[in-house]
């Protein structure tokens, strides 16, 4: 049978770039993929056909001789294309990866013994309302799987090493067919290593991990808040086969403070003031974040009247400077008085009509 111009194939012009060619190859391949058109010949066939040709013409080397000779330019360097859908999954597979961001689930497979990043932690801490105001440096203790000292990771007894699974040979997998369609599974002997390690060591009893104590040094910076988090790299869980660790990622929960509220980069507080200030007014000391800062109180002053004082906020996370403090003041009202002090408001009040 003879076939299609592979750039018909896909639906693109012969000067396609390759993520063109990569996007019509996809809509393609997801539309007429096998498992999604079961027992549909045309669909199986559409889906070979455009593996093949984006097979062709993503690889920079077969696209000029295909450009120049045709398909009989190919069959010269020995490429036949694709017989049946082992070849696609198996051969191809690397596009597939490419293309769609996920391994191959059919065929052959390539092994397994890729390296792989270990797991991330999370580390939950609580911190002052002043240190998440000015920032701290401080330390935590984890518990964490750490590659083995003993093995080096290769989870074999000192003077041994782990040798080639003998039942997928090395692949991670085993393959069954059925007809025209082969299901591929994770190796049961090696779970899918491709190794088998029959000297295990003891130490970590053959994962090539042991769980460690570590200080981790942590600096937190000023202005963070409850939500917050700080990543580690590197502080994770150790990795497989030489991947590289994890992360640990620090949640942060700050306290709340006796006095201050924050909100946002302000922080409010509330003063009392008597009555006698308020209605005649006076200068009176407030506490902020760094020491203590003189307020003037002018006469008549009513409760609930806020003062601001500039710059004395928390300061900004992501930039320079600091928020503000805003002081909010309330008159206290006095409840035990003097039988002479309740004659003097009783005189207050008569002079006032």
């Amino acid at each position: 049978m003879t076939k299609r111009d592979y750039y018909d194939v896909l639906g693109v012009g012969r000067n396609a770039t390759d993520e063109e060619l990569k996007k019509c190859y996809r809509k393609i391949a997801m539309q007429c993929h096998p498992d999604r058109n079961p027992g549909d010949k045309e669909a199986e066939e559409r889906f070979k056909e455009a593996a093949e040709a984006y097979e062709v013409l993503s690889d920079r080397q077969k696209r000029e001789i295909y450009d120049q000779y045709g398909h009989a330019g190919l069959s010269n360097t020995g490429f036949q294309g694709f017989s049946g859908f082992d070849d696609v999954f198996s051969s191809f597979g690397d596009i597939f990866e490419d293309v769609f961001g996920f391994g191959r689930s059919r065929g052959r497979g390539r092994s397994r013994q890729a390296a792989r990043a270990g797991a991330d932690l999370r580390y939950d801490l609580k911190i002052s309302f002043l240190d998440a105001a000015f920032g701290v440096t401080t330390t935590i203790e984890l518990e964490k799987l750490h590659t083995c000292r003993e093995c080096q990771g290769t989870g074999a007894a000192a003077g041994t090493a782990p040798s080639t699974c003998p039942t997928c040979h090395g692949r991670g997998q085993v393959v069954q067919s059925s007809g025209f369609f082969t299901i591929s599974s994770t190796c049961p002997h090696c779970h899918g290593q491709g190794k088998f390690i029959a000297k295990p060591c003891s130490a970590c009893r053959g994962t090539g991990k042991e769980r460690q104590h570590k200080t981790v040094e942590l600096k937190i910076p000023a202005g963070v808040e409850t939500g917050s988090r700080l990543r580690l790299r590197g502080e994770g869980e150790a990795g497989e086969l030489g991947g590289p660790p994890g992360d640990l990622y620090v949640f942060l929960e700050v306290e709340e403070h006796d006095f201050f509220v924050r909100s946002d980069d302000d922080i409010l507080c509330r003063v009392p003031i008597s009555f006698v200030q308020a209605a005649l007014g006076s200068t009176i000391v407030v506490p902020t974040l760094d020491d203590t800062e003189k307020i003037k109180i002018p006469r008549g002053t009513p409760s609930g009247r806020t003062f601001r004082l500039k710059g004395k906020g928390i300061p900004h996370l992501q930039g320079y400077g600091r928020g503000d403090q805003i002081i909010e003041v309330f008159v206290q009202v006095p409840t035990e008085l003097t039988r002479k002090q309740e004659d003097l408001l009783r005189e207050f009040e008569k002079s006032g009509k």
